[in-house]
């Protein structure tokens, strides 16, 4: 007796669980031509391949690789890897390989957050082809950020007696930066070290920085709720709850921060289905960056059962569906707020350029083609 109804009720969690995950797989199932993940990923990494290493949307070539271009070429290998596209994979293996030798001057020097977050690349190339050169450079990186650099500032050392960055200067665009360079370590390496730290730096900001709304200011003297950085939060809360073990200490606080956020985030979505320039100013335009973020926050969420389903599942849809009609013949994304530093005026915000193609936009495209296919 105690076996069968033992059984029977196996089946039943068994069946429920088979019934949500289908519940889920539905929501992003049956999309419209436009929005294809598989199609839009092989169109944007293609694209990537075909051009030079970019300067933020300048026609000079740059000094050093780029963030925003570090964090769409980390879209791109994500993607090949979980399409099985290998010949893309591989030709975003040679693109790295001049850095190592004739172009090691494009090296970013990680004497500063977003020049850091180059090391994720490396650690996503040693993950996929196991080059222990790509190891060893990609954990230096992550050790960067915790190491007293040359002609330490007074509080530096304060920031690394308290567990954290010295890079650490709360903006939010910090915590995409450092977070998913400590998740790459972590998961390349397995050492537990580099995920805590992660999560210990979250949580600083998190505590800081998160208004009651949910939302983040830009920085606590600007008071503005800019979509690409309120979006660097909400990717960089995905990125670490993807491998943050769940007995870790801070990962509750980091959830219902996520979980806090992305209530928020519902009510602001536009009827068209994107996020604008500044997410609660109606007179704002539809900003493609940051809703990319969102919807690979949202999609990501659905997915992995951080979220109800049945409440963010047609939100996100509606997102991604909305976000790949800004895509262009080319295989641009439109619509990108351009580089923007931090600035207490409204104005600032709202008369940022508006740019195609730039990698800001490229990269959550190519994140949430991932979080789909995956």
């Amino acid at each position: 007796m105690f076996r069968l109804q033992h059984t029977f009720i196996f089946t039943l969690i068994f069946c429920g669980m088979a019934y949500v995950t289908r519940a889920q797989e539905n929501f992003f199932s049956d999309m419209p031509e436009h929005s294809d993940p598989l199609k839009v990923g092989m169109i944007l990494t293609n694209h990537y391949l075909e051009g030079p290493f970019s300067n933020f949307g300048f026609s000079t070539p740059p000094v050093a690789v780029t963030y925003s271009e570090v964090c769409t070429w980390y879209g791109a290998l994500k993607f090949t890897a979980v399409a099985k596209q290998t010949k893309l994979s591989q030709l975003l293996d040679l693109r790295f390989r001049p850095l190592l030798y004739e172009k090691k001057n494009l090296q970013p020097r990680p004497d500063h957050v977003d020049p850091s977050i180059f090391g994720s690349i490396p650690l996503e190339l040693y993950m996929q082809f196991k080059n222990p050169v790509y190891m060893d450079m990609g954990k230096w990186f992550a050790d960067q950020q915790w190491t007293v650099p040359q002609n330490p500032k007074q509080n530096y050392q304060n920031l690394l007696d308290s567990g954290l960055s010295w890079q650490t200067r709360m903006w939010i665009d910090d915590m995409y930066m450092i977070t998913n360079l400590q998740a790459q370590a972590y998961r390349a390496t397995g050492d537990i070290k580099y995920i805590n730290r992660a999560a210990h730096e979250m949580v600083t900001y998190l505590r800081q920085l998160q208004r009651p709304n949910g939302l983040f200011y830009h920085a606590p003297d600007v008071p503005f709720f800019w979509g690409r950085g309120n979006g660097w939060m909400a990717a960089g809360m995905t990125e670490l709850l993807k491998s943050l073990p769940e007995n870790n200490p801070d990962y509750r606080t980091i959830l219902l921060a996520y979980q806090k956020m992305m209530n928020s985030l519902k009510k602001y979505q536009t009827g068209d289905g994107m996020w604008r320039q500044l997410i609660d100013d109606k007179e704002s335009w539809p900003e493609t960056s940051g809703s990319g973020m969102f919807t690979y926050a949202l999609i990501t969420g659905v997915k992995r059962g951080w979220l109800d389903g049945k409440i963010y599942g047609p939100i996100a849809r509606k997102a991604w569906i909305a976000l790949t009609s800004y895509i262009d013949a080319n295989g641009d994304v439109k619509e990108v707020c351009q580089g923007t530093n931090k600035e207490n005026s409204r104005d600032y915000y709202l008369n940022r350029k508006r740019i195609a193609g730039d990698m800001h936009g490229q990269a959550p495209v190519l994140w949430s083609v991932v979080a789909l296919i995956e």
